[in-house]
């Protein structure tokens, strides 16, 4: 039986690369993938995925109206692969769910868990009530902690915590960090070490 995966982690964890490596290895066995990605992320471009390691593949941009259940029955693949499945709406990771009930087709979701105020992502919160199978993709804090936090920096370095809940950005914008470093660089005000390429 096909299931519904979520792989989450922070900042920095690999998800990307990780969703491109899944996608190699099914190609390998001659399957077909079906690799999308919301539209709201365009940072490498419309329709590219591409890890900070420099993996990078052609995907199809999803836009929140579309309807992945009837696109994927136009498709001829074995699998979907979606990247950053945190800004898909729920009623997308609903139809995510279809596919795998009514398709018997596996469906691997990467993503974010929560936003840089700890709060989870629409997309992310109907995954955790929907998937069979729900794994954490570690990253460590500079003080050598698991990191949690997506903490958004300015571009002076110091943590913020108001503003749009999608800021699109990498490396210049957000840190992973434990939830103790995370508050304490909001209470004492402090900068963050940011990790530049």
């Amino acid at each position: 039986m096909a299931k519904l995966y979520f792989k989450y982690g922070a900042m920095g964890s690999s998800k990307t690369a990780q969703a491109l490596i899944t996608k190699y290895n099914y190609e390998e066995n001659d399957m077909r993938v079906w690799l999308i990605k919301p539209a709201t992320d365009n940072r490498d471009g419309a329709s590219v995925i591409r890890s900070r390691i420099g993996l990078e593949a052609e995907a199809e941009a999803m836009r929140p109206e579309a309807d992945l259940f009837d696109l994927f029955r136009q498709r001829n693949a074995d699998v979907v692969i979606v990247d950053e499945c945190q800004f898909f709406p729920p009623e997308q990771i609903d139809q995510l769910r279809r596919i795998v009930d009514d398709l018997n087709i596996p469906v691997l979701c990467f993503g974010l868990r929560s936003d840089f105020q700890t709060k989870l992502f629409p997309g992310s919160r109907r995954l955790f009530e929907l998937a069979d199978s729900i794994q954490e993709i570690k990253t460590i804090c500079d003080c050598g902690s698991k990191a949690t936090v997506n903490a958004r920096v300015d571009g002076e370095g110091y943590v913020i915590t108001e503003g749009a809940q999608v800021v699109l950005g990498g490396n210049d914008c957000y840190v992973a960090m434990c939830h103790r470093c995370w508050m304490r660089a909001i209470q004492e005000h402090k900068k963050v070490k940011l990790h530049r390429h």
